[in-house]
C-alpha cells in the first residue's frame, strides 16, 4: 500500500501537480509574439485576408504545408535569414493563389500588432517583486523586438535563431532556466499557444495559459505577491 502512494505520487510530481508545489514557483518565463504582443494568429489573419483569397491561407501554410514549415522551422532556429525565409514563403503563397513580394514580407504579416502596455506593466510588477524573470521566444522577420527594451522586462533573453533550438523544444526553457539560476520546477511559463506548454511541462515547468492580460495577472497575483 505504501509503495502504491509512493508509485501515485511519483506520477504527480512527473506532471507537476502535487499539491502544494506551484507555491514553491518562483520564476517566470515568458513569450513574447501574442503575450507581450497582440495576437499573432489574428495579425497573420488580418494579413491573409489583405491577399483578398482565404484569410488563414498564411497560418494553414505554417502548420500543414511541409515545405512553409520546414522553412518557418530553418527560420526560426537560425538556419535561414528573414530573407530567404521571406523568398521562400512568398513562393509558396504564389503556389497557392496568392501573388506576393517577397521583400517586406515578414514585416507585413506582424503589421497588425502591438505591444500589450498592461502586459509589460504586469512584467514590471513581477521584477520589481524580486521575481526573475526570463523571455524566451522564436524569432520571426526583422524589427519583431522593435520598440521595446527587452533589458529592461526580462533579466534573462533567449531568442531561438540564437540558441538554434525553437520552442516547443524542452532545451530552449532548460537554457532560460540554467541562465536564471533556477530549477525548472520553480517556475512558469506564460505563453498563448498550448504546444510551447507542454513542451515546458516535458522538465517539469508549470504553464500560464495566456489570453489576456487581466487574466494572466488573476493567474499570478496570489503565488508572485503582486496586485489581481
Amino acid at each position: 500500500m505504501g509503495r502504491e502512494n509512493e508509485s501515485e505520487k511519483e506520477k504527480e510530481e512527473e506532471k507537476g501537480e502535487v499539491k502544494g508545489e506551484v507555491k514553491g514557483r518562483t520564476a517566470v518565463l515568458v513569450d513574447f509574439g501574442g503575450v507581450i504582443t497582440s495576437s499573432v494568429l489574428r495579425a497573420f489573419t488580418d494579413f491573409g485576408a489583405s491577399l483578398g483569397g482565404d484569410p488563414r491561407l498564411p497560418l494553414d501554410l505554417l502548420a500543414r504545408d511541409e515545405p512553409s514549415r520546414r522553412l518557418l522551422a530553418d527560420h526560426e532556429c537560425g538556419r535561414v535569414d528573414a530573407r530567404a525565409f521571406e523568398r521562400g514563403f512568398a513562393e509558396r503563397l504564389r503556389a497557392h493563389g496568392a501573388d506576393v513580394p517577397a521583400e517586406g514580407l515578414t514585416a507585413r504579416m506582424q503589421a497588425g500588432m502591438s505591444i500589450d502596455q498592461e502586459m509589460l506593466a504586469l512584467l514590471g510588477d513581477l521584477r520589481a517583486a524580486g521575481r526573475p524573470l526570463a523571455l524566451v521566444s522564436n524569432s520571426f522577420g526583422t524589427g519583431t523586438y522593435d520598440g521595446v527594451d527587452l533589458a529592461a522586462v526580462a533579466d534573462v533573453v533567449v531568442i531561438s535563431s540564437e540558441v538554434g533550438i525553437r520552442k516547443p523544444s524542452r532545451r530552449i526553457y532548460a537554457i532560460a532556466c540554467e541562465r536564471l539560476g533556477v530549477a525548472p520546477e520553480e517556475a512558469v511559463m506564460i505563453d498563448d499557444l498550448r504546444q510551447n506548454l507542454d513542451g515546458a511541462a516535458r522538465i517539469g515547468i508549470e504553464g500560464v495559459l495566456h489570453t489576456s492580460a487581466a487574466d494572466t495577472r488573476r493567474q499570478l497575483a496570489d503565488r508572485f505577491g503582486i496586485t489581481a
